[in-house]
């Protein structure tokens, strides 16, 4: 069973599966060799979209960060640039920032345009030697969307799960979760808390649901100060601030209920992904705003609102990123941008439906709305960059889950088609799609859009 706090990780810009997957899988790869002092030399491979959009996602850079022992959790953003820029100037890099060893980034990191591992489009191989050439250790990693990140043997099913947790209330579809809460009575996010008793007490999950929500709310704030231009040859300028100002400079009612609210918080957000910022994978970096922002606008737009709500939506989100994760993907390499946004949007819809009351199945139906108005969304980054038309598609998804939400709510949660049903649809709709479509940066807008 997968915990929520492994769907809501904290992390840095500007993506998920390839700058937060691959910092951890170096990191990892690293951390499995016994003698470390003996390597003298590493070599590394991307393969399939790591290759194609990975100088854009920031891949190269996230990989010398974990070789040299970062986390993505505690890694401070303003210190990247120094350290990358001390190992390519110096050629060298101390592996776990104990043992140092001659490292040229041209050479050692390989991007294979033309090739992809068999498992998945995110794909990469690590090689460790000593001095005489000896190969010390051999790995491949697969970056699964949302962080994730399994070796090959754990790819094909090969490790033990002997000792695989059990939890009071498992569940791999929505029909399961909707059963536990008519036979034991309970709410959603009270299931979803039980399950997560397994690993935390009481006090431990709701403060650490609590501080997912405050980095999210720096974030957000962060993101509404900071004016300029994004990395990048787009040099795309920051909206969230102007149109932040615009907001709190206009008299008389708000418009379209907060509208435009929403949109500069999901700009917010994911203006920072786009420059490096520390961001909550919300399931992923790309639709990293999409929660955020419906979590704000739950607090500020939403009487009554107050922290259980917030834990409550964050809990019930977190249910239906884990029915993604199991029965589809949340990787964009694999399904596209109805894996990240559309996901995103269905979680912060169930979310929202729970905090302000709704039973469970008016949570699954607000959710599945979600994701039945995103499928078939594609992602084709315009220059293999998290900007265009990711940033848009966030403020997108945040308003759209929250209509959802009001369609939901509106009802008595009877409804045709069900989560389940959808996100099985999602992932044969996945399937189907094109690879140009699925972070490759060879399809849609990132071919059609003249880069200037």
């Amino acid at each position: 069973m997968i915990s929520i706090f492994d769907i809501f990780k904290i992390g840095i810009g500007p993506s998920s599966s390839h700058t937060v997957g691959p910092m951890r899988a170096a990191r990892r790869f690293l951390a499995d060799i016994e003698a470390l002092e003996k390597v003298a030399q590493i070599k590394i491979g991307l393969f399939g979209s790591l290759a194609l959009t990975g100088r854009g996602h920031c891949t190269d850079r996230a990989i010398l960060l974990g070789l040299g022992g970062a986390e993505p959790s505690t890694v401070d953003p303003a210190t990247i640039d120094a350290i990358l820029q001390r190992i390519g100037d110096e050629n060298r890099i101390r592996l776990l920032d104990t043992h140092e060893i001659s490292f040229s980034p041209d050479t050692d990191l390989v991007l294979h345009l033309k090739e992809s591992l068999p498992q998945h489009p995110n794909g990469m191989r690590f090689r460790a030697l000593a001095q005489d050439g000896e190969l010390l250790a051999e790995q491949e990693f697969f970056s699964v969307g949302g962080g994730f990140v399994l070796r090959g043997d754990e790819m094909q099913g090969d490790v033990d799960s002997s000792e695989s947790i059990t939890v009071p209330f498992p569940f791999d579809s929505a029909a399961q979760l909707l059963a536990h809460g008519q036979d034991a009575g309970l709410r959603i996010d009270e299931i979803v808390w039980r399950n997560e008793q397994t690993w935390r007490s009481d006090d431990e999950i709701r403060t650490d649901l609590l501080h997912i929500w405050q980095v999210m709310r720096e974030c957000i704030e962060r993101g509404l100060q900071a004016n300029g231009k994004l990395p990048g040859r787009l040099a795309v300028p920051r909206r969230a601030p102007k149109l932040w100002g615009d907001i709190n400079a206009a008299t008389g009612a708000l418009p379209i209920g907060g509208l435009d609210h929403i949109n500069a918080f999901a700009f917010a957000v994911n203006e920072e992904n786009a420059a490096g910022g520390r961001v909550v994978t919300a399931p992923t970096n790309g639709a990293a705003g999409i929660v955020p922002a419906v979590l704000r606008y739950y607090k500020e737009f939403v009487d009554g609102a107050d922290d259980d709500g917030v834990c409550r939506i964050l809990l019930t989100a977190g249910a239906i990123a884990i029915l993604y994760k199991k029965n589809a993907s949340i990787s964009g390499a694999e399904m596209g941008c109805q894996g990240e946004v559309g996901v995103a949007c269905s979680m912060a819809a169930g979310g929202l439906a729970a905090a302000m009351g709704g039973s469970n199945a008016q949570i699954e139906n607000a959710a599945e709305i979600g994701m039945e108005h995103n499928l078939g969304l594609t992602c084709d980054p315009v220059g293999g960059l998290v900007q265009i038309p990711c940033i848009e598609r966030n403020a997108m998804g945040a308003v759209k889950a929250i209509n959802a939400t009001r369609m939901a709510m509106r009802g008595d949660g009877q409804h045709k088609v069900s989560l389940d049903q959808v996100i099985a649809t999602m992932r044969q709709t996945g399937r189907d799609m094109s690879s140009i479509y699925k972070e490759t940066s060879e399809g849609g807008l990132a071919v059609n859009v003249i880069e200037c």
